[in-house]
Order: structure tokens, then C-alpha cells, then sequence
């Protein structure tokens, strides 16, 4: 094992010893995994500095011998400048790391992917190095989710998982189905995929720490804080590895003392597993062309609290979805009621983000339905615990993207496997992530593997369309693309039971997603207001209150990671089009239009307080100009996500 994994271990067994609180401050800014890397590879980068300087300075003698010759002596300012440019440390070379796979993100898809993997290369006796690399500061962190997991690929990874310890410790024992209207919950039919019988609730944070345990055992390389923020190709186009950010810029993207370089990940096989609308995912879609032949992905924004109800309203094992009010017929969407066992209650709403209003506040949606009476009452008398945000793919079986090209493929979410009438995707998220490094594995391992050659894994695709999973998937293709219909919510219930319940998709007919999200909105003078009630601080919150609740942080002097195409657009564009959507879709505060001091009296600007952002992706998604670009912050910042 190398040194870099001991080293990785050993940041999170300083982490396991801080308080919650002092493990976010401290990843805010230079996190201990950052100063235990720098002592285990400062010689390194200091001898690959000096190689630079010394490579730098005998390339600037030659220059100068060579102006020397054919005209005259070269200028001070020529010899300063090119001084400058060896000594600037954001352009000295990073260190670079050899592995055999490298994974990015580190979630159900991700850490199922390198279990495997190491699984695969454990019962053959063979040396392979798994490496895996994850923003957040602490594996789990960023992971949030309903969540009734469906344990079907966890039995065919770890067999023994109950043996192992496994946070599953709530099996669903009741399916309730209501439709919302005011001030009455009605019960409606329960649709058969939506059964969870065998199922379980769960805490998906929790679930996924102990997934990264188990990759730890079987000699995976988990290395969380470290945010790949760039893709490295090799000369013939196919993909070399990643690289992470650089830690240690001011907002300037000026270095500060503590700057460090980022580092160069080199793998036979890379494979990205970041989770709904991932940021190095969106420039493989570009480069290699991925999204031409599927529908344009559709999403939805879950919004998620978790409570410590009164033990007498407490019913352990109790799974309830709602749908209808306060969401109206024209917008997707629907809500969930999860018991979760020692008096925890998990609740939710999601909305598509389809809809076509710009004055909806999916936040603001969300706290109006708790005070519902069914839900309100099983509320009071409790406290919040825990907020969080998250898009989710909704698009299915027709938008899901080419899945590999040379040098490595997409797993999980960030290709798009949830079935959304199941209200599941870890699943098949897990599950993409097996069948990954089974081809992969092979890839490597064959006798035809060529060095200079890129693996491309097109035998992955294929198994996954051979897989439960394309089944689960083609059942209920059609399911989602039906609410787009003048019937709206009314309609695609009708066709949704009927598909689900007798034709179970055996239709020769296929609907299509055909129309991004952003496109969707209509313009403010032809949309009405929403007029929200005002929080009163017990059973619904104002934005910054659950905000607070994430434990959400990122270092205040650095460059903001929601970058804008155009500084103008917002102004020009959207605040006059759309009365400036941004404010409303995003679920954590982090966009605003203010006064502009700069400008005549009455001018707008658009704020970004990138500090609260929680990572949830709605900005780079329902922004109709698409000129937000989600990147990543440097590695540790973001949510601290506790019980989702």
C-alpha cells in the first residue's frame, strides 16, 4: 500500500477525533489531510520546483545566447520577466501520481466501483492500485438522499453486510399513498414498483461512510477532500487521469502563503462518479459527444429535513408519499414521509425542475407543505435536526448518455439511472458501479491490454443495457415524459398507473424528454406571483436558518466556484426577462440582486455568497441564460451533512 494511502487514513483518524464543528473549519481552510500529503511529497514537489527553475533557467540562457548572436544583449526586462514566470507558483509543476484506476466522487457508485474493483484483484492475487478522490472533507458528507434503499446490489457486493455492521437498521414495514389537497390527505392506490417490502431506511450519509470503510479494508486508496477540478488527455485524445484544484488562492486567484499545487491523478482507466450534473462530466458530454444521441436530461430538486419527533407520533418502519398540494397541476412533484426508527423522522419534497413559473421557490414550497395539517402534526413538538438540498436526475431511460469513451466511462448519477417511480437510484447507481470495474478489471488484465493504447470500455455499456438495471429503467420509460401534457399532473398519474400497473412499459411507443429545464420558464409578465406565508421559526424556517443546518462552509478568500459566462447577463437578462429567477431556485441563498453602488441610483447587481452554497447543482441547471458554471471549491469545503 502506498504511502499516500496511510497518509489519507490518518487525516481521517485526526478528523474522527474533532468535533463536527472543528472538522468543517478546519477543511475550510488548509484540512490535515492537506498537511499530512505536504510532508509525505514535499520533497518531491521541491525537487520537481527546482528541476522547473533549473529547466526554466537554462532555457532562458539559451534564448539569451541565441538573441545575443543574431542581434544584440537581451534586456534586464526580459531576464526579470522570465525570473517571474519560474518563480510563479501557480504554474510550478504538479506532482503526479501513477495509478491504475482512478474513481471520482465518492458515493454508492463510486466506492461500489472500487470495492469491486479490489474485490475482482484480491481473489486473483494481483496487484492493483484503486484510488478514489472526493470533495468533501470526510467520505459522506455531501451525501444526501430520502432514503429507502433497496438492497439488491448491496447482496450481490457484500453478501455478509449485516455481518459487517452495516447501518440498516430500519426495514420499511408499511406503504402509504395520499394525495394532498389543503386541508386533507386522501389515500389513494399504492403503485407496485413503489412497494418496499425487504427495503430499508436509511441515513444514505451514514450508509455511504461505512461503504467507504469497507473500500478501506479491501485496499482501496480513499483520499476525501481532494476536489478533481480538471480532466488530463493524453496526446491521442483519450483521457490520462485528473487533477485537483489548487489550495491555498486568494479571491484573485492570487497564491497565499499556504498555497499548494494541485495533483495529477494517471490512471489506465478513470472513471466519474460525481453525482447528478457533475462538473467534469458536463466537459465530457462536449468532448467526446456523449449526449448526441439521448434526450436532453431532465431534473428535480430534493429538499430535505430531518426531525426528532415525539416518541408517541412515532412509527418506525412507516413509508409515505404524498403528492398534490401545495404543488399545483401544471409543476411535477411530490413529497415523502420516512419513519426512520428512534423517534427520527426524515421528510421531503421535490419539485421538478421542468416548471415553468419563475416566481416558484422550491425552498419556500417546501416549508408551506409542512404546515399541512397531516404533517404539521407530526411535527410539533419536535425538532429539526438536520437541512439539505440535492439535484436529482429524472430524465431515464432516454437521457442517459453514451456511457464510455476512450480511457474510462460515467457511473451512477452523473449518468442518470434513478427510477424516479421507485423514488430510487442507489441502487443503480451501486450497480453501474460494479459492472464498471468488472469491464474494467478485464481491460486492465487481458493479455491484449497495450500500454500505449487507451482501454475503451465499450462492453460496459452493454452490460449495464444487459443488467436489472436497463430492465427496472425500460418498465417505466415512459412514466415521466407523460406529465408533459395539457392534463399536466392529472394526465400523467392516469397514464403512469395504468403503465405501471398493467402494461408494466410493454408499449411500442416511447415518449420523449424534449425540451432542457432552462427553456421551460416562462417570461415574468405572463407568470403570476406566489405569495408565501412567513416562517414562524417552529415548524417552517427562514432560508439562512436551515442553511445554518447543513453546516455548510468554504474558505471566504478564494475564487468563487459559481463562475458566470457573462457578468452582465444576469441584469440584462434575466432580472429583466425572468424578475430574476436566481433568488428563488436556489435552495441556500446564495444569489441575490442588491443595489449597485457603482451604478445609477436604482441599479442592480447580482450578490453571490458562495460561502452558503451547499452544492446542490440547481444554479448551473435552472438558470435560463446557462450562464452559471458550478466548479468545484477547493477540496473539504461545502456541506457537513449529519443523519441525510
Amino acid at each position: 500500500m502506498s504511502s499516500l494511502s496511510h497518509l489519507g487514513r490518518s487525516a481521517r483518524a485526526i478528523n474522527a477525533t474533532l468535533p463536527r464543528a472543528s472538522v468543517a473549519r478546519v477543511a475550510s481552510n488548509v484540512a490535515p489531510r492537506r498537511t499530512l500529503l505536504t510532508l509525505a511529497t514535499a520533497a518531491r514537489r521541491q525537487g520537481a520546483i527546482l528541476a522547473q527553475k533549473t529547466s526554466a533557467f537554462n532555457k532562458t540562457t539559451s534564448q539569451t545566447a541565441l538573441r545575443a548572436f543574431s542581434t544584440s544583449l537581451p534586456s534586464l526586462n526580459d531576464a526579470e520577466e522570465a525570473e517571474e514566470e519560474s518563480e510563479d507558483p501557480t504554474k510550478a509543476e504538479r506532482y503526479a501520481d501513477e495509478t491504475d484506476v482512478v474513481i471520482v466522487g465518492g458515493g454508492p457508485a463510486g466506492l461500489s466501483a472500487a470495492i469491486k474493483l479490489k474485490q475482482l484483484a484480491n481473489a486473483d492475487g494481483r496487484e492493483l492500485r484503486v484510488v478514489l478522490v472526493e470533495k468533501a472533507g470526510e467520505i459522506g458528507a455531501h451525501t444526501l438522499s430520502g432514503a429507502v434503499l433497496e438492497p439488491r446490489a448491496l447482496n450481490e457486493l457484500i453478501p455478509d453486510w449485516k455481518e459487517k455492521g452495516a447501518p440498516l437498521n430500519q426495514p420499511a414495514l408499511e406503504d402509504h399513498m395520499k394525495f394532498f389537497t389543503k386541508n386533507y390527505a386522501i389515500p389513494l392506490p399504492h403503485p407496485p414498483q413503489m412497494t418496499n417490502t425487504g427495503n430499508y431506511i436509511v441515513s444514505l450519509s451514514n450508509y455511504v461512510k461505512w461503504l467507504g470503510e469497507q473500500a478501506e479494508e479491501v485496499g482501496v486508496e480513499v483520499f476525501p477532500g481532494f476536489a478533481a477540478s480538471e480532466i488530463l488527455y493524453n496526446e491521442d485524445g483519450s483521457v490520462k487521469g485528473i487533477a485537483t484544484n489548487d489550495v491555498g488562492l486568494d479571491k484573485n486567484f492570487q497564491p497565499k502563503d499556504e498555497f499548494e499545487r494541485g495533483m495529477e491523478f494517471h490512471a489506465k482507466v478513470t472513471l466519474f462518479a460525481e453525482g447528478c450534473h457533475g462538473s467534469l462530466t458536463k466537459k465530457l458530454f462536449r468532448q467526446f459527444n456523449l449526449r448526441d444521441e439521448c434526450d436532453p436530461q431532465t431534473y428535480g430538486i430534493g429538499i430535505k429535513e430531518v426531525w426528532k419527533i415525539d416518541p408517541k407520533k412515532s412509527k418506525p418502519g412507516t413509508v409515505v408519499h404524498a403528492m398534490g398540494w401545495p404543488i399545483d397541476n401544471s409543476t411535477y412533484g411530490g413529497a415523502f414521509i420516512y419513519h426512520m426508527g428512534e423517534d427520527m423522522l426524515s421528510l421531503g419534497l421535490v419539485v421538478g425542475l421542468d416548471y415553468e413559473n419563475p416566481y416558484l421557490h422550491p425552498y419556500k414550497e417546501f416549508q408551506r407543505w409542512k404546515h399541512h395539517p397531516y404533517v404539521k402534526d407530526l411535527l410539533e413538538g419536535g425538532e429539526c435536526m438536520s437541512y439539505g438540498a440535492r439535484a436529482i436526475n429524472e430524465g431515464g431511460l432516454q437521457s442517459i448518455p453514451k456511457l464510455y469513451f476512450p480511457g474510462g466511462a460515467l457511473i451512477g448519477c452523473t449518468a442518470g439511472f434513478l427510477n424516479l417511480v421507485k423514488i430510487k437510484g442507489t441502487h443503480t447507481a451501486m450497480k453501474s458501479g460494479m459492472l464498471a470495474a468488472e469491464s474494467a478489471y478485464a481491460a486492465i488484465t487481458s493479455d491484449k491490454y497495450e500500454e500505449d493504447k487507451p482501454i475503451v470500455l465499450e462492453d460496459f455499456e452493454q452490460k449495464v443495457k444487459d443488467s436489472w438495471i436497463w430492465k427496472e429503467l425500460t418498465e417505466i420509460r415512459n412514466c415521466r415524459p407523460s406529465f408533459h401534457t395539457p392534463l399536466g399532473n392529472l394526465g400523467g398519474v392516469l397514464y403512469s398507473g395504468i403503465d405501471t400497473i398493467l402494461l408494466k412499459g410493454r408499449t411500442p411507443w416511447t415518449f420523449h424528454n424534449t425540451t432542457p429545464d432552462h427553456e421551460r420558464l416562462r417570461v415574468a409578465t405572463n407568470a403570476q406571483k406566489i405569495d408565501y406565508p412567513k416562517p414562524d421559526g417552529v415548524i417552517s424556517f427562514d432560508l439562512l436558518t436551515s442553511v445554518s443546518r447543513t453546516g455548510t462552509n468554504h474558505a471566504e478568500n478564494q475564487p468563487v466556484h459559481l463562475r458566470l459566462k457573462n457578468k452582465d447577463v444576469p441584469v440584462e437578462r434575466n432580472l429583466k426577462i425572468y424578475d430574476g429567477p436566481e433568488g428563488r431556485f436556489c435552495p441556500a441563498g446564495v444569489y441575490e440582486f442588491v443595489d449597485d453602488e457603482s451604478g445609477p441610483a436604482g441599479t442592480k447587481r447580482l450578490q453571490i455568497n458562495s460561502q452558503n452554497c451547499i452544492h446542490c447543482k440547481t444554479c448551473d441547471i435552472k438558470d435560463p441564460s446557462q450562464n452559471i458554471d458550478w466548479t468545484v471549491p477547493e477540496g473539504g469545503g461545502g456541506p457537513q451533512y449529519v443523519y441525510t
